[in-house]
């Protein structure tokens, strides 16, 4: 059955060579029960662990059933182990945490027996070592001499030709020893029975054959009782291990141990929300920078804002702004949308307001102090809570008159003024820029302030004797309508100097809209007839000016709304809006559409740190998690190098460690996602957290778990491939 010719095992550590046993010759048969005694270091347990194909050896060979193994890989041990050899071991090698049950059940599963097939086995054997009140019982929690006959039935119910036993009875007191060796005896009837003891006494009864090595080397070998009749080998039955087989094992090794499920559940559950949190943070600083740019023409660049006009280019209608309304995601509609990017000062003696004029239809919320206006020259002030500015002033601007002043362009006022009011209620309001404040006023009011802001976002153009110059426009009251006074020094332009009757046309353009007024010139002024022409003084200041009546002048200033803004409760939906707004008939533009980002180049530079930082941060946190993992799993060294010698593969044991760290990592992960959402929902109240999730997608939180189980299975690999870097035996008496 098994022998050996002048094997040899040597040891080399440091470039020292050290001699396990030397030149062993060795024939066994099944049937036999053979003892191995010797003092220590004298190479049984090593004999033992050559023969059981837990370690290798250099010199000689052993044959198996007449075949050499001198050549065999350690693919090939894991074979012979499978098919000939069930191991007990002196410190028993059972999984604590598992029950009688378990322990004996594993050995079959690794060798691809189906769950459901084997029950009666287990507990057939488990009825023959005297166990059977104890199947559902933790190992942990039994004697030695109840560990032992565990790691018995293991043994037994795996059915090899040959079983081996180091020390098996070392650490039991003599009842227990004696009860053990009963049972081996049993089982030595059609086994191929090897022990390995210091006390041969125990042995002498049963052994069949009795060895005894000192320094390396069998210097006795007894045959007691002569095996007449060898009863035929049969080889374990044994077949890859079943997906189910390893989801089995995987599941149970996640949670058999809480302190170790809960360590690598913190260990990924920190690993992704770290990801998580440095990418959020990026992604807020890039969509801040992208948000902090600036419009030259749009002072409100909220990413709510959608500015309207019709597709026909005509004015809006009540009716128009009716079907807007109707539009669910519509919070609010500012008609006036000139208004919105118009800063408006108003002044009273030294204290200067400026803000957007908003049409009293568009306030809501409740005053702090003041009432509601009654007449068209009084509004409501709303400004930021926390304006130092104002905190102390209230007395200087409730119930107070302010001028309009006139405004000349962006940000560019005169001290003429078009009109006053009075502030009669203040509403403080913590979502208002401190530095602009909001005036709600009558609708009176915003029409009479339009004409002055479309005067100074219009180009103004003269088509005078067939080509187009570009003259000052004032309004006259002295000015006939129709009519238009202009400087005598413009006759100069038509042939025989006759001016007067010749065509002007003015034509003025703006975002909004473009007008033309056709007029005849009536009359030209000199310094001498100005003032009667005019009812002006100054002359020098006025040269090159076109007078035209007021009303006609109003006339091209004076208009309704051509275009509007409205504001959505949900930017997330800004697409649908726009499409149900193109479907009444408007031209829906994002007013983010017209930003420019100053931030640009900043974006790129932290786009670039940002994904250089992910990588170098998963790069380290996947050593960081594997030196901690390690340390955890280290513990289950004894574990995964129990499983090897029981069967299992390189491929079991990464695809056991596979699904264990699989659904530790994905746990975690489900954890940390339902965190984020009581968050985000305000069910934990964690501002700075709910913020960072606003910047995740789907699609990142798809990729995190993507990595999360990526890193998982490199760590699984890594782990696995240094559990197998050596012979079972070596990797068993290290640290992994």
């Amino acid at each position: 059955m098994l022998r050996l010719e002048n094997v040899s095992k040597f040891y080399y550590n440091r470039g020292i060579i050290a001699s396990g046993f030397t030149k062993v010759n060795l024939e066994l048969r099944i049937g036999e029960f053979v003892a191995i005694t010797g003092e220590s270091g004298s190479g049984k347990s090593t004999l033992l662990n050559v023969i059981s194909g837990l370690d290798s050896y250099e010199e000689g060979e052993m044959y198996i059933k007449g075949q050499e193994t001198s050549h065999y890989s350690e693919k090939d041990f894991e074979d012979y182990r499978r098919k000939y050899i069930a191991n007990i071991f002196q410190s028993f090698n059972l999984i604590n945490s598992y029950t009688v049950y378990q322990n004996v059940e594993l050995v079959l599963l690794l060798n691809g027996y189906k769950k459901h097939t084997i029950k009666d086995k287990i507990l057939h054997i488990i009825e023959q070592v005297g166990l059977t009140k104890f199947k559902n019982t933790k190992v942990s929690k039994l004697s030695g001499g109840q560990k032992q006959r565990v790691a018995i039935a293991r043994a037994m119910v795996k059915d090899t030709p040959i079983i081996v036993a180091d020390e098996p009875t070392g650490n039991l007191d003599s009842e227990s020893a004696k009860e053990v060796i009963e049972i081996l005896k049993r089982v030595a009837k059609d086994k191929l029975v090897i022990v390995v003891t210091h006390n041969i006494e125990q042995f002498e009864q049963q052994a069949t054959r009795i060895i005894k090595m000192h320094d390396g080397r069998i210097i006795q070998n007894t045959e007691i009782k002569e095996i007449k009749n060898e009863p035929e080998i049969e080889e374990s039955e044994y077949s890859n291990m079943s997906i189910f087989n390893k989801y089995t094992l995987g599941i149970r090794n996640t949670f058999n141990i809480v302190s170790k499920f809960l360590l690598l559940f913190a260990v990924f559950f920190f690993m992704s929300s770290a990801i998580l949190a440095e990418y959020a943070s990026f992604q807020m600083s890039e969509e801040e920078t992208v948000s902090s740019g600036y419009s030259s023409g749009f002072n409100d660049l909220s990413e709510k804002r959608i500015l309207i006009n019709k597709k026909d280019r005509s004015s809006f209608a009540k009716e128009d702004y009716e079907k807007i309304k109707s539009i669910s995601n519509i919070d609010y509609i500012v008609e006036d949308d000139i208004f919105v990017d118009s800063m408006v000062p108003l002044s009273r003696n030294d204290l200067s307001l400026y803000g957007n004029m908003l049409d009293i239809d568009n306030f809501n919320g409740n005053l702090d102090v003041g009432r509601m206006p009654e007449n068209d020259d009084e509004i409501i002030l709303s400004v930021n809570k926390d304006n130092f500015y104002f905190k102390n002033r209230v007395d200087e601007i409730l119930n107070k008159t302010f001028s309009i002043l006139k405004s000349e362009g962006m940000n560019a006022y005169s001290s003429e003024t078009v009109g006053e009011v009075t502030i009669v209620g203040i509403k403080t309001d913590e979502n208002t820029n401190d530095y602009m404040e909001k005036f709600y006023v009558s609708k009176s009011m915003l029409k009479k302030l339009r004409s002055n802001i479309n005067k100074n976002y219009s180009n103004i153009k003269i088509f005078l004797n067939n080509k187009y110059a570009q003259y000052r426009v004032e309004p006259n009251e002295n000015v006939e309508s129709g009519k238009a006074i202009v400087d005598d020094e413009l006759k100069y332009q038509f042939k025989n100097y006759k001016i007067k009757d010749q065509p002007i046309n003015i034509y003025i353009s703006n975002i909004y809209y473009s007008e033309e007024l056709n007029l005849s010139i009536s009359n030209t002024y000199t310094k001498s007839n100005f003032r009667r022409l005019t009812g002006l003084d100054k002359y020098d200041n006025n040269r090159y000016t076109v007078f035209i009546n007021t009303n006609d002048y109003n006339s091209l200033y004076d208009k309704p709304s051509y275009q509007s803004s409205v504001y959505i409760e949900d930017e997330k939906i800004i697409e649908e809006t726009m499409l149900e707004l193109e479907n009444l008939g408007l031209n829906p533009k994002k007013v983010t559409d017209f930003k420019i980002n100053q931030g640009e180049i900043y974006q790129r530079i932290i786009k670039i740190i940002k994904v250089v930082v992910t990588i170098v941060l998963i790069i380290v946190l996947f050593f960081i998690s594997y030196l901690i993992i390690k340390i955890i799993l280290k513990s289950r060294n004894i574990y995964f190098t129990t499983l090897r010698m029981l069967g299992a593969t390189y491929k079991n044991v990464r695809r056991i460690l596979d699904i264990e760290l699989f659904i530790n990592s994905t746990l975690s992960y489900v954890v940390l996602l339902l965190f984020i959402y009581l968050v985000k929902w305000n069910i934990i109240n964690l501002e700075h957290i709910a913020k960072l999730s606003e910047f995740i997608k789907i699609k990142e939180y798809v990729l995190m778990y993507i990595i999360l189980i990526v890193i998982s299975r490199l760590i699984s690999i890594k782990f696995a491939k240094k559990l197998f870097k050596n012979t079972a035996i070596n990797t068993y008496n290290e640290e992994v």
